[in-house]
């Protein structure tokens, strides 16, 4: 494992921020089996289940409870653990809940983005910054076309709205310190929706259709007809890691903003995604629960990402039904042996080598 992504990530000192979250939890562990040396930043995990405590991840990294709102806190971190690399991920990532609280979403998301950049700037060590935001980012138009990254930002919720002013602090911070002759690289990464074990967030479609399965409820869905372009957890960790590679070796040349999703042909409705999940798993029914006096959601979002495919030589690894049933799968195993995190650590790790293993199979540089 250690010898993919051309073994940059070998010996080097990786800061995570989130790592108690889903994505975030995910690439720590790849990033420990490709011989990193990582430190976690973050909150407390956030639900209860979580994926963090299920695989018994504080066991492998240096973790850290903080605020990335915490600007002090976040510089004293970094001066003490002198990274090579950061991988920011920590957010508010849910959109009803911006609208519930949207200046906790902004203090988090945007202030904490720039506190996060400004200890970068301020931290001899760190040459590469990779910002995670959002596809929701852009200005959605509801168009049937994906979203470049050349196109307009902007947001019609507070949640979308923070992740558009996240990728305008990127930016500035880039064009104002990050030079040719600054010694430090910076891009931002867009993904379209996640699915994978270990994910348990409120109001997510995934874990609240594994919930009501397993419970024996029907599963509401409150917006069967949207469109959205899922992608299994690990593509775009895989991304991010080889965009990472790449802006470690190469001064400059990959900073930037980059989207990283499936073919913009394979975007499903929700309403597949919840038949599919169903019909891996072997039981469980839905209902329609939309309520058009709900909060908004967009009913089309796809990205486009060509970009990453002609300039990283990145592309998704596996099809909609192969992203379910490795969750299917997943959660399965949860459920049946709740309380053993190593047999769950173990399974992410064969996960993991499964996936790279589809990966090498299709050529991808990555692995080469």
């Amino acid at each position: 494992m250690q010898e993919i992504f051309q073994t940059v990530y070998k010996g080097k000192k990786v800061m995570v921020t989130g790592h108690t979250g889903f994505k975030g939890g995910w690439l720590c562990l790849w990033l420990v089996q490709l011989g990193a040396e990582v430190l976690g930043y973050s909150l407390p995990p956030p639900t209860e289940p979580n994926l963090f405590t299920a695989i018994g991840l504080e066991g492998c990294l240096r973790h850290v409870e903080g605020d990335i709102r915490d600007l002090k806190q976040v510089e004293m971190v970094m001066d003490r653990f002198q990274p090579d690399m950061i991988f920011h991920l920590a957010a508010q990532p849910l959109v009803r809940l911006s609208y519930e609280n949207p200046v906790l979403t902004f203090e988090t998301n945007v202030q904490g983005t720039a506190n996060l950049l400004e200890a970068f700037r301020k931290c001899d060590s760190a040459q590469v910054f990779i910002a995670v935001t959002s596809d929701k980012c852009y200005e959605n138009r509801n168009w049937v076309w994906g979203y470049r990254e050349c196109d307009p930002l902007g947001g019609h919720d507070p949640y979308s709205a923070s992740k558009g002013c996240a990728e305008l602090v990127v930016q500035a911070y880039t064009r104002s310190y990050f030079t040719k002759d600054a010694g430090k690289r910076v891009a931002s990464v867009r993904a379209g929706n996640v699915v994978g074990g270990g994910d348990w967030a409120r109001d997510r479609i995934v874990p609240d259709a594994i919930t009501a399965i397993v419970k024996g409820e029907k599963v509401r869905v409150r917006n069967p007809r949207a469109v959205r372009p899922w992608q299994y957890v690990l593509e775009p960790l895989s991304g991010y890691l080889w965009l990472g590679a790449l802006m470690w070796q190469n001064f400059q040349s990959f900073s930037g903003a980059w989207n990283f999703g499936p073919p913009m042909d394979s975007a499903k409705t929700v309403k597949q995604l919840v038949e599919e999940l169903i019909r891996q798993w072997g039981s469980g029914e839905w209902i329609d629960a939309s309520n058009p006096e709900d909060f908004y959601e967009a009913p089309c979002l796809r990205l486009s990402p060509e970009k990453a495919r002609e300039l990283l030589g990145w592309r998704t690894v596996y099809d909609f039904q192969q992203a379910l049933a490795a969750t299917v799968n997943w959660y399965r195993a949860f459920y049946a042996q709740a309380g053993t995190p190593g047999l769950l650590h173990d399974l992410c790790c064969l996960q993991i080598a499964e996936y790279c293993t589809e990966a090498q199979g299709k050529g991808l540089p990555w692995l080469s």
